[in-house]
């Protein structure tokens, strides 16, 4: 099997390429990425390359299976326009290309934030992204594309990625000694750990999956309670408070993302991944508490736990 991989230097690429690279039905992997790509193996070949203008039959040509991992997540000094052309123009142009091609097997990683907020939520549940949240309204607005023009295009929906190789921004955010100030129960999030989307990723290039797929850990944890584990004393943050802050880092110095991402902090975010555990035979590996690095995780003993 060869695979062409977008996004090959992105922060989940450097799970994903070594478990492919060592897959024994894997004969080639391809990356392209609009940065140099770090990652060396003998059956990995990098291209540079810019998904919005590049020719993409012949990156194409010869590869049995696509994964698009290629996407802005944090604008930064982007602009809405780029952004845009990143994420649906490029990935559109490029889905469009791999069914010319003849690609046998597309998958495209989405997003838990296509949801916005919900309890124990599975793949049929309705689009809703949180407004200003760029990232996720794309998420969303892509995959509704999607299913319309290449419904056999697989899609996983894994909750916040993760690991030693994953977006810092969440763990820079758990590293801070204050939290923000929210009426109990707190609201309830998950993670997912960089291997285990890696393997999830891996295990759809077999078999005859279809469609989306949840993937997240359990148990299911409050900000508030991951801050106070690692900061005994932390300190409350008023909401307005912390949403002015971050929109101002935002447009000052072009970090932490969009404004609209930490209105999110008000809702429940639960994913159910039964339908991964069915169809791909997924389970998570590693379970939250390792994953944000504070086992045994603990819970706001006013905190109410996620619905069965």
């Amino acid at each position: 099997m060869r695979i062409l991989v977008t996004g090959s230097n992105s922060h989940l690429a450097q799970a994903l390429l070594p478990r492919l690279c060592a897959a024994a039905d894997i004969d080639r992997i391809t990356g392209v990425d609009i940065r140099p790509t770090r990652f060396r193996h003998a059956k990995f070949q990098a291209i540079q390359a810019d998904l919005r203008d590049a020719d993409l039959i012949p990156l194409l040509d010869g590869h049995d299976a696509l994964i698009h991992l290629a996407f802005v997540v944090l604008r930064g000094k982007t602009t809405l326009s780029g952004m845009r052309a990143i994420n649906l123009d490029a990935s559109m142009r490029l889905f469009d290309a791999a069914a010319r091609a003849g690609i046998a097997r597309t998958i495209h990683l989405s997003s838990a934030s296509v949801y916005g907020n919900g309890t124990n939520l599975n793949e049929n549940a309705a689009f809703n992204p949180l407004p200003g949240f760029v990232y996720a309204e794309h998420k969303a607005a892509l995959e509704a594309w999607i299913v319309t023009h290449h419904p056999d295009i697989i899609r996983l929906r894994p909750h916040i990625i993760l690991g030693p190789q994953a977006q810092p921004l969440l763990m820079n955010i758990l590293r801070m000694p204050f939290y923000i100030k929210l009426p109990d129960p707190q609201p309830l999030l998950q993670c997912v750990h960089e291997n285990d989307v890696a393997r999830a990723i891996v295990l759809t290039l077999n078999g005859s999956p279809s469609g989306a797929y949840n993937l997240a850990a359990e148990p299911a944890f409050s900000l508030r309670s991951a801050i106070r584990h690692r900061h005994r004393y932390a300190l409350a943050l008023p909401f307005p408070l912390a949403r002015f802050s971050l929109d101002l880092t935002c447009k000052i110095a072009g970090i932490g993302g969009e404004v609209g991402w930490i209105d999110g902090a008000h809702s429940n975010l639960t994913l159910d991944s039964t339908k991964a555990a069915q169809e791909l035979g997924w389970m998570p590996e590693i379970n939250t508490g390792k994953t944000l690095g504070c086992c045994p995780m603990q819970h706001d003993s006013n905190t109410p736990k996620r619905n069965k």
